[in-house]
């Protein structure tokens, strides 16, 4: 992660004072990615800190930050003041005109080098601004329409544009059999190690598999040839008409960095790309097939889960079709964060911290199935107000980091 931060000082104060009294700040910043920017660079590309030196400023800063609203850059206006030369009042003020006129702004107070919070917040931010504008920069490949049940998945691709700045791409899925029929069943090839590596295979066999490599392979391909950074596939057209599966190469995909979701979904396959420019791991997106709100527990299950996110598996079968390849992934239990993106435009989510306590393998469910503790109240948010069926599982506790960059994103459009 690195920022830019652009030094702004009244010219009323003396320098080399000044200079000695902030070295100190410059060099923490520098310690967590920050580089010091002169006017050149801070009009430029991304989103810049204003490290308000002094007071006597609102008017520069405030200038500034107009004109890159005026060329369409835009961004939250982001402060770093410190406790003397009435850098706060300056920031204050700065921030409350900006206010006044509808933008978005923090300020960071810092109280020297040591301010560990402080520095933290700010690289925080800083990770959420650059998340946000590498998410507006992606291309996400629609292949085929959203599954016909996803009645509050299938946003259109111009909300997911004016929201997020992401490009989609709608393709038909006989443009993936073109390319899947190039080499449909290949015979060997690195994506094997999977079969190899397998702790079981129950009702699958290599000749399935084959035929999923050729999946893979095929839309890998046409992720080239469109440029695309994420995908989702209407996979179930694959199973009733193909007779195979887009498991294996929507997990392969995922830990390639070619964000993949399942059944069209749009505002999850969105979710995990944003993930993982939050946090540079792929995400799990799964059915919630059982919950207790009592006990704040949620079930969660789905026939593909991304390798690397799992400490094993095993290959079966697809579960409600029986064909292809279904991946049964073992999650190491600990801490996760589940969220959920939705609303018409976009414009909602819903995110809980927990724990995953439990991997289950029951027939009657897809592959993949594990149990999540979060809170109660939370579980009963989704009975109460749903965004949508799928949910998405990311290791570690991210809601704050996630909240963040959703509020960031506002301002960013």
């Amino acid at each position: 992660m690195s920022f830019s931060y652009v030094p702004v000082a009244s010219k009323l104060h003396d320098k080399r004072s000044l200079s000695d009294l902030l070295a100190v700040h410059e060099k923490a910043l520098g310690k967590i990615g920050g580089s010091r920017s002169d006017e050149a660079v801070a009009d430029a590309a991304g989103v810049p800190f204003y490290f308000v030196q002094t007071g006597g400023t609102e008017n520069e800063v405030i200038r500034r930050h107009r004109s890159r609203m005026q060329q369409g850059r835009r961004g939250p206006l982001l402060l770093i003041a410190h406790p003397a030369h009435n850098s706060l009042p300056a920031s204050l003020e700065i921030l409350a005109q900006v206010q006044q006129e509808s933008g978005i702004g923090r300020i960071y107070l810092m109280r020297g080098g040591d301010d560990v919070q402080t520095l933290a917040e700010i690289g925080q931010t800083a990770r959420c601004v650059e998340a946000n504008i590498r998410l507006s920069e992606d291309r996400l490949g629609l292949v085929g329409k959203s599954s016909d049940w996803l009645v509050a998945s299938s946003q259109r691709p111009e909300v997911v544009g004016n929201r997020f700045g992401m490009k989609v791409v709608p393709l038909p899925v006989d443009e993936l059999r073109a390319q899947i029929a190039r080499d449909p069943a290949p015979a060997g090839g690195p994506e094997f190690a999977a079969w190899e590596k397998a702790a079981g295979a129950e009702g699958a066999t290599r000749e399935a598999f084959a035929r999923s490599v050729g999946v893979y392979r095929g839309l890998k391909e046409l992720a080239k040839v469109h440029r695309l950074s994420a995908v989702t596939v209407r996979c179930f057209d694959l199973v009733t008409q193909d007779a195979t599966t887009g498991c294996f190469a929507l997990s392969r995909l995922a830990d390639e960095g070619i964000t993949a979701g399942c059944e069209g979904d749009i505002p999850s396959v969105v979710m995990l790309r944003w993930l993982w420019h939050l946090t540079g791991r792929p995400g799990w997106m799964a059915n919630p097939s059982d919950l207790d709100v009592r006990k704040g527990e949620i079930l969660l299950a789905h026939c593909t889960v991304p390798m690397g996110l799992v400490g094993q598996h095993r290959l079966k079968t697809h579960f409600e079709s029986g064909l292809g390849i279904g991946i049964d992934g073992v999650f190491e239990p600990g801490p996760v964060t589940l969220l959920r993106l939705g609303g018409a435009n976009l414009d909602r989510w819903w995110g809980a911290e927990g724990t995953l306590v439990e991997n289950r393998h029951a027939e009657d469910l897809c592959r993949t199935q594990v149990k999540v503790r979060v809170s109660p109240p939370a579980v009963g948010e989704l009975l109460d107000a749903p965004l949508g069926n799928h949910l998405v599982l990311v290791p570690g506790h991210v809601k704050a980091l996630f909240r963040e960059a959703f509020e960031l994103c506002g301002a960013m459009r």
